[in-house]
């Protein structure tokens, strides 16, 4: 997807390690304007090629004063201003802005997490309509302040602290707020961001799910030559079968899908999603068997990321090898491989500004991502890369997916690996948690509960306790029921179940699998925790 062929103005956010900074991009995306993130600290070719008409400086968790304080490149300043370019500050943004353009920020004597009030003290700018001495709620997250303005900016807002919390130099076209308005917290936040947007920066709202498609299309089609054959790997979740059937849009039965049953796939999955591919998708699809290679790569190998590495190469290589036989058949070797990263998948495999490498912190090294060995010889097709889920669902109603199978709960690439904690070959792990799984999720639907929850699931702990089963004493497995809600899968908060489903559902599974007595919830939030367990 390159941005400036897509028909709606860029809003480019430079991201300096705010874990508010994917929000930014989701609000801005919710008003029908194509935004994207990048590095706080990219080389000035890299955003003056992009051409955005909007940059916003994100919030992060440095101080300016900071030896190394992650900054916007030299020449920065200058571009903005010789372009006519609409700058927005958040927080740390705000007051790099402040520093860079000859004011002054000092520690804060008096620290604002939180909540605050803060009032107006100048109209139109920033608040438009409001008049002077109105006030709103927001959340602030600083222990710097603004000391003294750089030449040419008024104090739109204070907080009830005194505080300054909000700037303007509406002539230079740079805006700051000291606040965050991008997260719920900060209720009249959206209506700040919109009247910027639109109002002050003068942007449309151009940007549409068709225009993604469309556009992907032509970026498929220039990228594949004309005799070039494309595999694509199925995984049996919403985002492979989306970029699947956009592929396929794009160059038809030069398309070849195969999908891996790699041992770590759920109850009955193979059966399931090859009769949703062949039977309602119409795509070409391959099953590999490739229990054996995977699961005997993975025998005793406990470290989540050397999980997730392994079975990255181990997909590659079932890849190459399906390559290779499917050279014999057609008398041409595929050149691409096609997956479905997503947005939320890129932000959380790159490492953060000011810690010597760039962009936000790396929370785990996707499977898309950060799993793929350096010599594989197949170049990706990644379409939905700049995409949030719920947008690819909605690329998928487009493309005529149907939508019992883009209502799917996500599934992670690593599979069951990333849920049976330790080493996943060890007794019958895989088999337990399958039976777990299947019986929650079933009891999630009869519940009317599934169109509810972002993602449910079951995972196998690494313990074992005593219990009493039949009149007998029982030392077994332990097992975690995790359901969380999110819009994005970047944060999530978890589901409150009824206590009488939760106690129904522990006892049909104490009951029904064997080896299992114990059964615990998971009722951690993202953040602190990821939503999956590795």
């Amino acid at each position: 997807m390159e941005a400036e062929k897509v028909q709606s103005e860029l809003v480019l956010i430079l991201d300096y390690g705010s874990q508010y900074t994917h929000l930014i991009t989701r609000r801005i995306r919710s008003l029908s304007i194509f935004s994207l993130c990048i590095s706080g600290t990219s080389p000035l070719k890299t955003i003056t090629d992009l051409n955005p008409s909007v940059i916003i400086l994100s919030g992060g968790p440095h101080s300016v004063h900071a030896p190394q304080a992650p900054s916007f490149p030299d020449g920065f300043v200058e571009w903005v201003e010789k372009r006519g370019v609409f700058v927005l500050g958040i927080c740390y943004g705000l007051q790099l802005i402040v520093q860079k353009l000859g004011g002054v920020v000092t520690v804060g004597e008096k620290q604002e997490y939180g909540r605050m009030e803060i009032e107006v003290e100048r109209t139109g700018g920033l608040f438009g309509l409001k008049k002077i001495g109105d006030k709103q709620v927001v959340w602030m997250s600083h222990g710097d302040e603004v000391a003294k303005l750089p030449p040419g900016f008024e104090v739109v807002a204070r907080s009830s602290q005194n505080v300054v919390a909000a700037v303007e130099s509406v002539e230079r076209r740079f805006f700051g707020l000291q606040y965050h308005p991008e997260v719920t917290h900060s209720p009249e936040g959206m209506d700040t961001l919109r009247h910027f947007l639109f109002d002050i920066c003068g942007v449309t709202a151009g940007w549409k799910m068709e225009d993604v498609m469309e556009q992907e299309i032509k970026v498929i089609q220039r990228m594949v030559g004309p005799d070039d054959h494309v595999i694509c790997a199925l995984s049996g979740g919403v985002d492979s079968t989306v970029a699947a059937t956009l592929v396929h849009q794009a160059i038809g039965d030069r398309l070849h899908c195969v999908f891996v049953d790699n041992g770590l796939l759920r109850f009955n999955e193979q059966e399931r999603v090859m009769k949703t591919f062949k039977e309602e998708l119409h795509l070409p699809v391959t099953c590999v068997d490739a229990k054996e290679e995977f699961l005997s790569k993975l025998k005793g190998v406990v470290d989540p990321e050397a999980k997730r590495k392994i079975i990255g190469k181990e997909f590659i290589s079932v890849f190459d090898e399906f390559g290779q036989d499917l050279e014999r058949k057609i008398g041409k070797r595929p050149t691409f491989l096609v997956q479905g990263t997503l947005y939320p998948d890129v932000i959380e495999s790159c490492p953060p500004p000011g810690s010597g490498r760039n962009h936000s912190h790396t929370i785990k090294s996707h499977h898309n991502v950060g799993g793929l060995p350096k010599d594989m010889k197949l170049k990706l097709i990644e379409p939905l890369k700049l995409l949030f889920k719920d947008e690819v669902r909605e690329l998928g109603r487009i493309l005529n997916v149907p939508v019992g199978f883009l209502k799917r709960h996500p599934f992670p690439g690593p599979g069951l690996a990333v849920r049976v904690l330790g080493d996943v070959t060890e007794g019958n792990a895989l088999e337990i948690l399958r039976e777990v799984d299947e019986i929650f999720i079933e009891a999630i639907k009869r519940a009317g509960l599934y169109d509810k929850i972002w993602q449910a699931f079951a995972v196998f702990l690494p313990i074992k306790s005593v219990g009493v089963q039949g009149d007998q004493r029982t030392h077994s497995h332990v097992v975690a029921l995790r359901a969380v809600t999110s819009q994005d899968g970047m944060t999530a908060d978890w589901y409150n179940f009824e206590h009488k489903f939760l106690d129904d559902v522990s006892r049909e599974i104490c009951n029904r699998v064997r080896g299992v007595n114990r059964v615990v919830q998971d009722i951690t939030s993202k953040p602190p925790s990821t939503i999956e367990w590795e």
